[in-house]
């Protein structure tokens, strides 16, 4: 069931709300909180999409606040609330409200969330793309116990990933750390079978992907060893390799799908460790709505501090690399120089 209300208020839709339940003939409120999507026009639908898909685990009232920019001075002076309401069939287990802003009412999104949250309900509010700075001190950031945003995302990554460190708040998280929980389970599970000692470890991605600093800063950080990060071809993360006392451990994943596990002594292992959907991330995310300390912990770890543990307290590789390089250009003369008569005779 939709309903479409143009230039309406947020009375204006509660009672919509009641009325569409009455309709429907489910009266009794069963949502578990209220999800509130801050997007643009180009991914609501995408976020919509995968929002419905989690709310089969989560049934939740969704609200989606799109800000529509106005084009001239006269449409910015005119403030204006459309919204959808959908309830039954088209808002799968859930309720949900398309919330599209026009002029001055955009600067005060949270006066029209406000009144449509579900009373006595947790609120989590998700930005897909253009996350605020800072999350919690955001209008609608600070109506929320949880603050989902998406670094990946972002047009700088990296960049993006340092200034979540510097105004991090309990209750924020990031997809990007979400996407790396396969693979903290596996590299866990894989070092409680061997007893041993971890000297040094390497984590291989997709360049500009967070998740591979943020798996680097969690494994250095817990393990306390220098961690290195090497780029490849993607998808996503693709190898982790781990020294130790006992022989490397390394989990490999070239396809995006399937990952070897192998542990020196033991036969290799398939394992199953496909890239997810954003319905599955989001589901994981509403599953615990308290601050995630171990997301905090790896995120203030700092990609300055790794970078130089990585360089100070494992210099060996560079060591050994520079003989190589050093050596390398010794032969080129020499081959060259067979090369050169060569091309003389051809020109004669």
């Amino acid at each position: 069931m939709k309903t479409d209300l143009t230039d309406t208020t947020s009375s204006k839709i509660n009672k919509a709300l009641v009325l569409g339940r009455r309709a429907i003939g489910t009266p009794a409120v069963g949502m578990v909180l209220t999800l509130v999507i801050v997007t643009d026009e180009e991914n609501a639908y995408d976020a919509l999409k995968a929002a419905n898909d989690a709310s089969r685990e989560h049934p939740s009232r969704t609200l989606v606040v799109i800000k529509r920019v106005s084009r001239s001075p006269r449409d910015r002076s005119k403030a204006r609330l459309d919204a959808e309401v959908r309830l039954g069939a088209d808002a799968s287990t859930g309720e949900t409200v398309v919330l599209r802003l026009y002029g001055e009412v955009v600067d005060h999104a949270q006066s029209v969330v406000l009144p449509l949250l579900l009373p006595d309900a947790p609120v989590v509010v998700w930005w897909p793309v253009n996350a605020p700075t800072d999350p919690a001190n955001d209008p609608l950031g600070a109506l929320a116990q949880r603050r989902v945003t998406d670094t990946y995302a972002a047009e700088q990554p990296i960049q993006e990933l340092t200034a979540r460190a510097d105004t991090y708040t309990p209750g924020d998280t990031d997809l990007s750390w979400t996407r790396i929980t396969p693979w903290r389970s596996m590299l866990a599970a894989a070092l409680d079978q061997v007893v041993c000692e971890v000297t040094s470890a390497e984590v291989e991605g997709e360049e500009f992907n967070p998740s591979v600093e943020l798996l680097a800063m969690w494994l250095s950080e817990r393990l306390k060893v220098p961690v290195r990060r090497a780029r490849s071809a993607g998808p996503g993360l693709t190898s982790v390799r781990m020294e130790t006392s006992s022989g490397p451990i390394v989990l490999d994943r070239p396809d995006g799908s399937l990952a070897t596990l192998s542990i020196q002594g033991q036969p290799d292992r398939a394992v199953a460790l496909k890239r997810r959907e954003t319905a599955e991330l989001i589901a994981e995310e509403l599953r615990r709505l308290d601050p995630d300390e171990t997301y905090a912990t790896a995120l203030k770890f700092g990609l300055e501090r790794l970078d130089e543990e990585a360089a100070t307290i494992a210099p060996e590789p560079v060591a050994e690399a520079e003989p190589k390089a050093a050596e390398a250009p010794a032969p080129a003369p020499a081959k060259a120089a067979k090369k050169a008569p060569a091309k003389k005779a051809a020109a004669k």
